[in-house]
């Protein structure tokens, strides 16, 4: 489930997905009695988790017998703690910080090499933090959240300190502690913050700006902070200086400041609805709002304001189409001037892509603008510059197909790092210089399977209105792969989160090379064709949706690619709604279902956890008319006895303080107690990634491809 995410300067959109909040349990509404398995609901009771130690156990009984089971778990485990892997990485200064884990540091090691070095292949590291010796030492199974540095003042000056964000277990919630990065240690007596839903940014290196819970009243309804204060070194965080306070329905309050390109402003946003915001900037120490239309998106860069709508926008007499993106000189727009140069107009079937932490989709290098087109979902990379006179546009050569994914920048250097994958061609990671003739491949991950044969293509299906709905299918061809295969659909359908063909270790050693058929579905809710795509499917049309992935699955056994015994669907967080949605409503489609820490109770998931953000989503439960909308199609309320339904697979965790357990745990008893099939399995640990560590995680996806044979080509 995506977060709220809302990009202001370049660190602050990854940093704001990472400031997710939550709340435990509000309270119930008066059906709520109705409702026998809301003790389930009580994440760490006696009772509760006696029900998911039972059925653990019984999920790992029956997996864990399965001939494929273990061979699959050490494949995927070898592939997960590979040395091989590409280590990604983050520019701090002059040395590149990467994040690794392996069999010998299940927990992570943060590490850091001079920027040569990274280009050798195989480059010397330097520990800067081992997170497993720190949870030996401390006793805490310390999961690792990132790191918010401290920028310079200038380039070539050294970062200094961070403040790194440490999760029990995988939550969402942190601990967040100073470091000194020189000395390679924790600041004694540095700044601090104990565990809860928070996000802070360096003002200066004495002055945080600091958004936590204060107590009673200084957390939204939907658990995140709403007011943020000024935190000044050596004086205790009660005595932190108020800056700015939302309402008690907001979403949320961030603020950041911004340094990239000799420019300082401080930015703060009140985050209204999950797609709503304002935004202001600190004038003469008082807040100015930017006049934007509140689902715009703005992006500061040098002296430029750039501008992503969503919805048409009429400004200074021109209107300019939803999903644009428009520029102005900064200061020009704080004199009320409102002359936009437009830089990137949509088509019918041409976008902006963005991705989670980065719902702009713009990446920002010393002099340039980097962005994503997809075009009919084929991507194409390209770089605007300004030369004085006017902004210039560049197309990176590159094919189209698959997918650009990491884009990776540095606010002091024009060079950048990109990666390029398909379903069967490993991600490779490329370096390149704005405006260079070509790029250059740097390293690329191993074949982790064997993909002969293995063709994609592009089918569209037609969904119940007439609307065209694009999917991916790779599959072996030839004789020995005629006919109808086992068929895995992927989808997502949701947040405007766009899905394209990706290279996965686990999802090619686990379902591809044995002999399975993957099929990615751009379902509407996503951004796969911009704002309108999304909206098409957003509150009282959330059903189509799921109408469309019922749409693909139809097409699939209409081409005799497959039949509905050899169907499955997968999805996680809104993607495990989605397949638990679409199965009781079309249950007939279907031979097995796997559901990743789902949504499930839709008239009560605004209730539990970060679920108020998300209303702009799928519509308010307490207002009567969209509550008699979602209660059609949410998944606990509409299951029946008596109905058919394929076998199913429920994955979640204790400690996601996201997406509640709760949702997974209700869905399974009932499932259980009306007599449906039905396997459930609760890591104890994960947070919202279901797994904490690459052990975890390979026995997830082995757990989940061995059921799906068993259900998809055993029976």
């Amino acid at each position: 489930m995506p977060a709220t995410d809302l990009p202001i300067t370049r660190r602050f959109a990854a940093r704001a997905l990472a400031a997710l909040a939550a709340l435990l349990v509000c309270g119930a509404a008066a059906a709520d009695s109705d409702d026998p398995f809301l003790w389930l609901e009580d994440v760490g009771g006696e009772r509760a988790m006696a029900w998911v130690r039972a059925q653990n156990a019984a999920s790992e009984r029956e997996l864990a017998a399965d001939r494929r089971f273990e061979p699959l778990r050490r494949d995927l485990l070898a592939i997960l703690d590979s040395r091989q892997r590409i280590p990604f990485v983050t520019r701090l200064g002059d040395h590149y910080y990467n994040f690794w884990r392996d069999a010998d540091h299940p927990r992570g090691l943060w590490r850091r090499t001079p920027l040569a070095e990274y280009r050798r292949p195989q480059p010397a590291w330097e520990t800067v933090l081992d997170l497993d010796a720190l949870a030996r030492s401390e006793g805490e199974n310390w999961v690792w959240k990132g790191a918010e540095c401290l920028r310079p003042a200038r380039p070539g000056l050294p970062y200094r300190r961070c403040m790194l964000a440490l999760s029990r277990g995988g939550a969402d919630a942190t601990v967040l502690r100073e470091f000194d990065l020189a000395a390679r240690r924790f600041v004694a007596g540095g700044f601090s913050l104990p565990e809860a839903k928070q996000d802070v940014a360096w003002k200066n290196a004495d002055t945080l700006w600091v958004g936590t819970d204060f107590g009673p009243g200084s957390l939204t309804v939907s658990g995140y902070p709403r007011s943020v204060r000024q935190w000044r070194r050596g004086t205790p965080l009660a005595a932190a200086r108020p800056v700015f306070e939302g309402k008690p329905d907001d979403v949320g309050v961030w603020m950041s400041t911004e340094w990239e390109s000799g420019q300082r402003r401080d930015w703060i946003v009140r985050a209204i609805a999950f797609w709503d915001a304002e935004y202001f900037v600190l004038a003469a120490g008082a807040p100015l709002r930017l006049e934007l239309p509140a689902d715009a998106i703005p992006v500061p860069f040098d002296d430029w304001l750039l501008v992503r709508t969503r919805t048409p926008w009429t400004v200074g007499g021109v209107t300019h189409p939803g999903g644009a993106l428009l520029a102005i000189r900064f200061d020009d727009f704080l004199r009320g001037g409102r002359d936009f140069e437009r830089l990137y107009e949509p088509g019918e079937r041409r976008a902006l892509d963005s991705a989670p932490g980065n719902r702009s989709g713009l990446h920002l290098t010393r002099s340039a603008v980097l962005f994503t087109e997809l075009d009919n979902v084929r991507p194409r990379l390209w770089e605007l510059r300004h030369n004085g006179r006017r902004w210039q546009r560049t197309r990176v050569p590159l094919p189209e197909s698959g997918q650009i994914g990491r884009i990776t920048t540095y606010w002091a250097s024009d060079r950048y790092f990109f990666t390029h994958q398909d379903f069967t061609t490993p991600t490779t990671l490329h370096e390149r210089q704005v405006g260079a003739a070509r790029s250059t491949p740097l390293r690329s991950a191993p074949r982790w399977f064997d993909a002969s044969g293995m063709v994609t293509r592009q089918h569209e299906a037609v969904s119940r209105d007439g609307t065209r709905i694009p999917y991916f299918i790779v599959r072996r061809e030839g004789e020995s792969a005629a006919g109808p295969q086992p068929t895995l659909i992927y989808g997502y359908g949701g947040f405007g989160s766009t899905e394209l063909p990706w290279y996965s270790g686990s999802f090619g050693k686990g379902w591809l090379e044995p002999g399975g058929t993957l099929v990615l579905a751009n379902l509407r809710g996503g951004g796969e064709f911009g704002p309108q795509w999304h909206k098409a499917a957003q509150r009282e049309n959330k059903q189509r949706t799921w109408d469309d992935l019922a749409a693909v699955a139809e097409d699939l056994i209409a081409r005799g690619l497959t039949t509905p015994p050899q169907l499955g669907i997968i999805g996680g967080s809104q993607g495990g709604l989605l397949v638990l949605a679409t199965m009781v409503q079309r249950p007939e489609l279907f031979g097995a279902v796997v559901a990743q820490v789902p949504l499930a109770d839709m008239l009560r998931y605004h209730r539990l956890l970060a679920g108020a953000s998300w209303i702009a989503e799928y519509g308010d439960p307490d207002d009567p008319r969209e509550r008699d909308i979602i209660a059609r199609y949410s998944p606990y309320q509409n299951l029946r006895p008596g109905v058919r339904l394929p076998r199913t697979f429920l994955y979640t965790s204790t400690r996601d303080d996201r997406v509640h357990p709760g949702h997974a745990r209700k869905m399974a008893a009932r499932m259980l107690e009306q007599g449906h099939e039905v396997l459930f399995y609760e890591n104890l640990e994960g947070g919202h990634g279901a797994a904490a560590d690459n052990a975890q995680a390979a026995r997830m996806w082995a757990q989940t491809f061995t059921f799906l044979w068993r259900e998809l080509a055993d029976r």
